[in-house]
């Protein structure tokens, strides 16, 4: 039986549109697996040190019979061979972050696993673009997508115009 996973999509360094939308064809790629919604890609200034590059920002929907452990095992597959180092600071630059956003209705609490992903009902950048191929679904432990949208400040992004 197949689940609806969210995935968070984000890129500040190395053409971050090309970043974004290569990893959408990736997860495209994965097995037993389909899309099944893309939200279109944003720009917004950093969470962390601000002297860093903008980012550029996506959510995607998947069907998948990957279990979320083996899902989140591919997305750090992915983020490697696009070249991503897990090092430096917490929110400094990257060329690729894939988050776990949902996996179904499925809440994990495991030491390098957590879904919800636990930043998510406080980010602009992952609830608005979420809610655009979601609609006002109910996050488990927080509440609509539309309530949380009014409940976040510091909207800075910007839909970013591209030939996806």
């Amino acid at each position: 039986m197949t689940v609806r996973a969210y995935i968070g999509i984000g890129s500040n360094l190395e053409d971050p549109v090309a970043q974004v939308k290569d990893a959408i064809d990736e997860l495209e790629m994965l097995p037993d697996t389909i899309l099944a919604g893309r939200s279109s890609l944003y720009s917004n200034k950093p969470m962390g040190p601000q002297d860093q590059p903008d980012y550029i920002n996506a959510v995607v929907g998947i069907d998948t019979l990957l279990s979320a452990q083996d899902l989140f095992a591919r997305l750090v597959k992915i983020e490697e061979q696009a070249g991503r180092v897990r090092e430096g600071d917490k929110w400094g630059p990257r060329i690729l972050d894939l988050d776990l956003l949902l996996y179904g209705k499925k809440k994990i609490d495991e030491a390098d696993l957590q879904v919800p992903h636990p930043g998510l009902h406080e980010r602009d950048f992952v609830i608005i673009p979420l809610a655009e191929i979601a609609g006002n679904m109910n996050i488990q432990g927080h509440g609509l997508l539309s309530t949380l949208i009014n409940q976040v400040e510091n909207h800075s992004l910007k839909k970013v115009i591209t030939g996806q």
